[in-house]
């Protein structure tokens, strides 16, 4: 099975590749948009700004394979930013549009006493779902987190799972074959390495 990773010049493309290949699966970091269409799942890393990825995007033209590969039935998984870049949109240094594969919208933490920006560290993941494909089988545990912005989801339906930051944050969401996880997987010990594994099944499991 292959597994493409989006290549629109923002992301730890590196240590998730790494990941994936760790796994068992055959990763491919491209942005060649026939790779992508033809792969088995697509990861959507990021790191940066909100509106610098949608512009790298939209420039690259990955904005509309994305989407298409989505609409296609591939599994598709954003990674930290790019979990961030499946909502409709962020006030991340201005107002951006997103992908708008899952509604709902991109904030910045507020401030809260004992509570520092970023959000920089361990924090224990709570189910919401938890029979959800992504988490099934798994047990509770921490995950490793960094972003100053959170997303606010529209429909309850779509948080599988959430973390403590003085309220709940949005940790991981889906909505149909569209998946998203706020924190590293790829960094973020046995658990993050089994929720990528999870997803990684999703297309065997479709097949």
């Amino acid at each position: 099975m292959a597994v493409a990773i989006v290549d629109y010049g923002m992301g730890n493309l590196h240590s998730v590749s790494k990941a994936v290949e760790r796994l068992g699966y055959t990763s491919l970091v491209t942005a060649d948009a026939a790779a992508i269409l033809a792969a088995d799942s697509v990861i959507l890393p990021g790191v940066g700004a909100f509106g610098d990825a949608m512009e790298h995007l939209r420039e690259s033209g990955m904005d509309v394979v994305v989407r298409a590969a989505a609409e296609a039935g591939q599994p598709v998984l954003g990674i930290c930013l790019g979990m961030q870049l499946l909502f409709s949109s962020s006030e991340e240094h201005g107002e951006h549009k997103g992908l708008e594969l899952l509604p709902g919208s991109v904030v910045r933490f507020a401030p809260r006493d004992g509570y520092k920006v970023p959000h920089m560290g361990w924090n224990k993941l709570s189910f919401l779902q938890p029979e959800s494909p992504l988490l099934k089988g798994l047990t509770e545990g921490h995950v490793y987190f960094v972003h100053s912005y959170h997303a606010l989801a529209a429909a309850d339906s779509d948080l599988l799972a959430v973390t403590d930051y003085g309220h709940p944050v949005t940790a991981v969401v889906g909505r149909g074959n569209v998946y998203g996880m706020q924190f590293h997987p790829e960094k973020s010990g046995e658990l993050g390495i089994q929720l990528l594994g999870n997803f990684l099944q999703l297309q065997a499991q479709q097949a």
